[in-house]
């Protein structure tokens, strides 16, 4: 896709949005659901359009863990980091997830299937530690299961 059609086509998703009170973070949404990331490309024309600096959209994207600058993998593996997880045991399973991914937090695996994610809490307290695949939330993780988990992740189709 040529960054011209990106910034045209960010521009024709934005513009119905920009008259909205607060409209930077429906229009990013709306960009992060098209482009499934937010393209740098796109930033200077959505800062012009709400008459933001290019520093503050950027901000906003940078700040929130949901918004993407960069494409994702196939999947997304989330795990939380909030204080129940932590007591019951995520750090081994966060370890496991970066040693057997070879990635860290915000990196997608050199495949392209898994982008790693942190969470802050994924509301599973009482079946700590907890983490969520795509959608789907998996709890009581142990380092074994989750490796075990990613080993036995299907193939997904471009």
């Amino acid at each position: 896709m040529a960054a011209l059609n990106i910034e045209q086509i960010a521009l024709d998703i934005a513009s119905p949005l920009a008259e909205e009170p607060g409209a930077l973070l429906p229009i990013l949404h709306a960009l992060q659901e098209h482009f499934a990331y937010i393209p740098t490309e796109v930033v200077p024309g959505v800062a012009q359009l709400l008459n933001l600096s290019r520093a503050e959209v950027h901000g906003v994207i940078s700040f929130y863990d949901w918004f993407q600058a960069e494409p994702s993998g196939a999947s997304t593996l989330y795990i939380c980091r909030a204080e129940s997880c932590q007591a019951m045991g995520s750090a081994a399973v966060e370890a496991a997830a970066k040693q057997h991914l070879g990635i860290d937090y915000h990196q997608t695996s050199d495949d392209g299937r898994i982008t790693l994610q942190p969470i802050y809490c994924l509301g599973n307290c009482a079946c700590s530690p907890a983490v969520m695949l795509d959608e789907k939330l998996y709890s009581r993780v142990s380092a074994e299961s989750l490796v075990a988990m990613l080993d036995n992740l299907p193939e997904r189709e471009s």
